[in-house]
């Protein structure tokens, strides 16, 4: 059972698929949570021209929405460079150790189906076209 499931993962782009969507889901709340609790008040003690918004300044005093906002900014790289080095040392790494091992030989790539599977596929699948065409349950 296991077998199977770890065959599924090593082929084709699913790891690629998995990194995706890892980037972009699981670990994006946790690090903007800590960026934005932790990394981006540190920024906003530098201050700029009015410390109650952090680390920027206003184009036209007059206009709020001018504020340029380089504490939000900093703390956007910090958050990405942080999901990514988690990704890249959690799935990454130990995902090309296996493929080294692949290589190596040290362990089997994913099995492919039997001539037997196959037919046996093959056999089900016309048996229920038939089934659909003929009206029979």
């Amino acid at each position: 059972m296991f077998k199977g499931f770890k065959d599924f993962l090593m082929r084709g782009n699913v790891v690629d698929l998995a990194v995706a969507v890892v980037i972009g889901s699981a670990f994006t709340a946790i690090v903007t949570a800590f960026t934005n609790g932790l990394i981006k008040p540190l920024i906003n003690t530098i201050g700029g021209t009015d410390a109650a918004q952090g680390l920027g300044f206003k184009i036209f005093p007059s206009n709020p929405s001018t504020f340029l906002d380089f504490g939000g900014v900093i703390n956007a790289a910090i958050n990405f460079v942080l999901v990514a080095a988690v990704v890249y040392f959690v799935i990454v790494m130990p995902v090309k150790k296996l493929q080294e091992r692949r290589k190596r030989g040290q362990e089997p790539g994913p099995s492919e189906p039997t001539d037997v599977e196959l037919l046996i596929e093959i056999r089900d699948l016309l048996r229920a076209q038939y089934q659909r065409d003929s009206g029979r349950d």
